[in-house]
């Protein structure tokens, strides 16, 4: 293997040490299908080996970082004319390999790691550096006063119509002064009027002073105290919002405020925001007619423009126009099929920007047909759009940029950062595959390259220039794929959001219509019925012979009506931990006359995903099941669910775990869409609401493991074994954070991993009650309900499942939130019960009564082939 899935080895180091290679043609036996992965065209296989033998890290001569986006992120850029396609290959160090479960700790204790990843992710920076210093400019900067005499000496020479735009920004003008300056009387005819980023608190006087201008089109307060935030909403319109109602009733002229457009906006606007009207040139009443005919090219995006069609936005005022941006309006006064009929009269647009969905349409391809003159849609060719069939295009993503806050660690920063960076991959060999991946930041170099569908290199793992691909010079931008090989079949527009900020509308309109679909479902609970089994012993049978491969079955099943055999296919009943399938009967002789303990299409309910389809399917959104997303799937609802989360301002902590495994294996708790999105690359995963408040035992985390018998799902016939286990975490819960790298404290499943701490049934009970004054009974009832409303759904939507010589037990794990309801974690197929073998304990519900360790297993099968209820109960 190659040590570029190392940590901090250069890659030539373990290749020759451990494999011996001596020769090129060793390192192509050796490496041949790490090669053929890679896509490394095979001109470059001897100049990779040479590199890696001759530790040739060669970057730096062809290649310069540089910052963008302000410092916040970098970029690779080309500082040497490229010798061509297939004939060069760079190595890549990586800078940080790690288990997830590892980061926090080697961020902490490896010197130097967490502040060279800090400048690798661009986190490094004081929160302030931007911030203007006080200096020698400051001294030198005109104030407010100094500033309106200068202007006002220019209206004394030359007339009131002089000045007619004035801008007063960043100038500590508080209520006091603006009242001193006296504007209206020194600017009568003022047009714009810009107070930004001062220090105004009193609306009454601003309105008192802003009432003067009744010529005013455009009033900027942006970033002043007197407005609640820095930028107007959408809903600055409103009756209640005293301060904007009371400026647009004095200022009947006014078309822009606070940088959006208001309902009376017209040709002076619009020529703001097509370059024809500023400081220089204000425009006014003293303009010629059709001032915007020479037009060609108009942003009206974030405007908060609710009607388009007006007289001065016409194809008659701007017959020129070809390029309009759109983006961030609502639109919400047109209809959606009004507005592309109306711009299709402007018929030289050819570039058009806008939210999708959005008000012209709910997908690209759908705008297109309406505005066939268009061959720009969001940056993306007309042409190539429809040849893609993407539903939604965006060239102008904004890329997501690490969040600097006061007071946080460096350690924090790089954390919350480095979705935005890592890698993947699993170690395997030829028997198995690792379960826990590995994750891993390029070096300085690698993490530079950011993004594009359209990419001129690839990292896989070595960078190289692919063959086909775009030419590069000197000056260009090199990027990658960053969901190279992925298409749209899986979900590769939601799948950017993980790098980028896409548009928000579109994924909360679809989760919208899932919750929707949820909310419909009605369920009927379905009857109780009489017992439709009975015993498999007959008058003219003494025993049943059982096969197994479970050492406690084979251990603990002591009744004389049931005897092990160690042939399958001499078996009355198969106990297998193993899938009975076709080929397994047909491999060891097994016939369909023979009682299996698993039913067919179990599947729905035991592995996580269908479990939950299952359950939404029947339910659609009970509370028991908390919000879950099957992301292969659903990754879109999860999305829009995230920032319907968001911009409501409540918890978004959430946890994802793997499709099939058990023992929480590969199993995350975040906060992060990032991290969300990123997590899928290490394999199937439901994305799950995470129980944020449970119920806590002593400041404990805690779960229920409850064993249900079933022995017949149609008509349903399910039995809940009188004992039940609790399972405790070690640490003390906490929302902190760092608490979500510790297993010990967000899990509690220790028979695995982490210190085991047993605590009897009886005694958790007695305690829980004490503590937090409740009464058992009531919990278990809600538990009795939601366990069997389960199986109902299974039986409802999967009929199929359904099976005579079918008998299964399954473990159900559960928790309790804050106030005490039951949440549903998951169903397991042959569950461990080593526990309820050991242990000797009383029965809390149910009869009651002492249930012997050593005779669980002959209660199970007491009542799955027995007929028998002895220490279970009927659900």
């Amino acid at each position: 293997m190659l040590s570029v899935v190392q940590p901090n080895t250069t890659p030539h180091k373990m290749s020759a040490a451990v494999t011996g290679i001596e020769n090129y043609e060793d390192f192509v036996k050796s490496h041949g299908v790490l090669l053929a992965a890679s896509g490394l065209p095979q001109p470059l296989h001897r100049k990779l080996f040479q590199k890696l033998t001759e530790e040739t890290f060669d970057g730096g001569k062809y290649f310069q970082v540089e910052p963008v986006e302000d410092g916040r992120q970098r970029r690779l850029v080309m500082t040497a004319d490229f010798p061509g396609k297939d004939s060069e290959v760079f190595l890549v160090d990586h800078a940080w390999t790690f288990r997830l479960s590892d980061a926090y700790k080697q961020l902490q204790e490896i010197p130097g790691l967490v502040e060279r990843m800090a400048s690798l992710m661009c986190v490094d920076a004081d929160l302030n550096s931007e911030a203007e210093e006080p200096g020698e400019d400051d001294d030198t900067k005109p104030c407010a006063t100094e500033i309106v005499e200068k202007e006002f000496c220019k209206v004394k020479e030359e007339g009131i119509h002089s000045v007619r735009w004035l801008e007063l920004e960043d100038l500590e003008i508080d209520d006091d002064m603006l009242v001193s300056l006296d504007l209206p009387s020194k600017f009568p005819q003022l047009l714009a009027l810009s107070l930004r980023g001062n220090k105004l608190k009193n609306s009454e006087i601003v309105v008192k002073v802003v009432a003067h201008f009744k010529s005013l089109r455009a009033l900027w307060l942006n970033y002043n105290p007197v407005l609640k935030t820095g930028l107007l909403t959408e809903s600055f319109f409103s009756s209640d919002n005293y301060l904007e109602d009371c400026i647009l009733l004095n200022c009947p002229e006014l078309e822009i405020y606070n940088s959006r457009f208001t309902p009376k906006y017209g040709e002076w606007a619009l020529g703001f925001c097509g370059g024809l009207y500023d400081k220089d040139s204000p425009g006014g009443s003293y303009q010629s007619d059709h001032q915007l005919q020479s037009v060609t090219s108009l942003d009206l995006s974030n405007r908060c423009i609710r009607n388009l069609i007006s007289k001065a936005f016409s194809p008659f005022e701007m017959p020129t126009l070809s390029y309009l941006n759109l983006r961030g309006n609502p639109l919400n006064e047109n209809s959606v099929g009004e507005l592309p009929k109306y711009l299709t009269g402007f018929i030289n647009l050819t570039a058009l920007e806008v939210d999708i969905p959005g008000p012209l349409g709910e997908n690209a391809v759908d705008i297109i047909e309406a505005l066939p003159s268009l061959s720009l849609l969001n940056g993306i060719t007309t042409s190539k759009i429809l040849e893609s069939e993407k539903s939604i295009v965006d060239s102008m993503l904004k890329p997501r940029l690490p969040e600097l806050n006061d007071g946080e660690s460096l350690i924090d920063r790089v954390v919350n950062a480095m979705w935005l960076y890592l890698m993947t991959y699993r170690l395997a060999n030829e028997e198995n595959i690792d379960e826990t991946s590995v994750w891993y930041v390029m070096d300085e170099l690698g993490s530079a390259l950011r993004h594009s569908d359209e990419a001129n290199f690839r990292v896989s793992p070595f960078l190289y220039m692919p063959e086909g691909k775009l030419e590069s010079a000197k000056g260009d931008e090199c990027t990658r794929d960053y969901l190279f090989g992925i298409g749209e079949d899986r979900q590769r527009s939601a799948r950017l959001t993980a790098w980028f900020h896409t548009p928000q509308s579109y994924f909360i309109k679809e989760y919208e219509k899932y919750s929707m679909k949820l909310l419909s479902k009605k369920f009927s609970p379905l009857p109780v019925m009489p017992s439709g089994t009975k015993s498999l012993l007959h008058s003219d049978r003494s025993v049943l012979h059982v096969y197994t491969d479970i050492p406690q079955v084979e251990e603990f099943l002591t009744r004389p009506e049931f005897v092990i055999t160690t042939e399958p296919k001499n078996a009355d009943i198969v106990w297998t931990s193993v899938q009975v399938d076709e080929e397994m009967k047909k491999a060891v002789g097994l016939n369909d006359q023979q009682y299996v303990n698993q039913f067919p299409f179990e599947a729905c309910v035991v592995m996580k995903h269908h479990l939950a389809e299952t359950v939404q399917k029947a339910h659609g959104a009970p509370v028991w099941l908390q919000p879950t997303y099957n992301l292969e799937t659903q990754l879109t609802q999860l999305i829009g669910d995230y920032y319907t989360r968001e911009n409501d301002g409540v918890d978004n902590l959430w946890i994802l775990k793997p499709w099939n495994m058990a023992r929480t294996i590969d199993t995350t708790v975040t906060q992060s869409l990032s991290a969300i999105i990123r997590l899928m690359e290490t394999g199937p995963k439901i994305c799950q609401k995470y129980i944020e408040h449970p119920a806590l035992f002593k400041g404990k985390k805690f779960d229920l493991r409850y064993i249900v018998l079933v022995r017949s799902m149609n008509p349903l016939e399910i039995f809940l074994a009188d004992v039940f286990w609790v399972r405790l975490a070690n640490n003390t819960y906490s929302l902190e954070k760092h608490s979500f790298f510790e297993y010990e404290t967000h899990f509690t499943v220790m028979n695995y991993r982490g210190r085991l701490n047993h605590m009897n049934t009886p005694d958790f009970v007695k305690e829980f009650e004490q503590e937090h004054h409740v009464q058992w009974l009531d919990i278990h009832l809600r538990i009795k309900q939601m366990i069997r409303s389960v199986f109902e759904s299974a039986a409802a939507v999967h009929p199929e499942m359904h099976s005579p010589t079918s008998r299964a037990m399954y473990g159900i794990d559960v928790m309790l939130d804050s106030h005490y309801q039951p949440k549903l974690l998951e169903v397991t197929y042959c569950p461990d019960c080593n526990r309820a073998c050991k242990y000797d304990t009383e029965a809390v519900t149910g009869g009651g009564g002492v249930v012997k360790g050593s005779d669980f297993y002959n209660y199970v099968f007491g009542c799955l082939f027995l007929d028998e209820t002895t220490h279970v109960s009927p659900l």
